[in-house]
């Protein structure tokens, strides 16, 4: 049985943690053991998770195997997103000016706000009445 040699990285994004693996092979993006078209349906969340893939010129070149929980689409596709780049970096350190330049090695600190007391949501006030 040969080993079969893989780069590992986590992405995190809003309240999503994705633990990602990249292997050498023939390309395709596996989230919770379905294709990533199946589980990011949208569009817009396939091209942020495929992203940094394209911006070093790896897509199709690389396989993607991902475990990712928590949170919502938006918060898995830049959680993968994340933990792509990170494990690309891995691979070969001299990705790095590519991969720093486009943003994808940045963790993307905003999350959600907590509510306050006295208030319907984290700012928004009841309305005022005057009598």
């Amino acid at each position: 049985m040969t080993e079969q040699r893989f780069f590992y990285g986590t992405g995190r994004r809003k309240t999503s943690v994705a633990r990602v693996r990249v292997l050498p092979g023939a390309g395709g993006i596996i989230v919770n053991g379905k294709p990533a078209e199946e589980v990011l349906s949208t569009p817009s969340w396939m091209a942020i998770a495929e992203a940094p893939l394209k911006a070093v010129k790896m897509f199709g070149q690389v396989s993607v195997v991902a475990k990712i929980e928590g949170g919502g689409m938006t918060g898995w596709a830049g959680a993968l997103s994340h933990g792509i780049s990170r494990a690309l970096l891995k691979m070969d350190e001299n990705l790095r000016p590519q991969l720093r330049s486009g943003g994808y090695l940045t963790r993307d600190p905003r999350a959600k706000e907590s509510k306050k007391y006295g208030l319907k949501r984290a700012r928004k006030a009841p309305q005022y009445t005057k009598r």
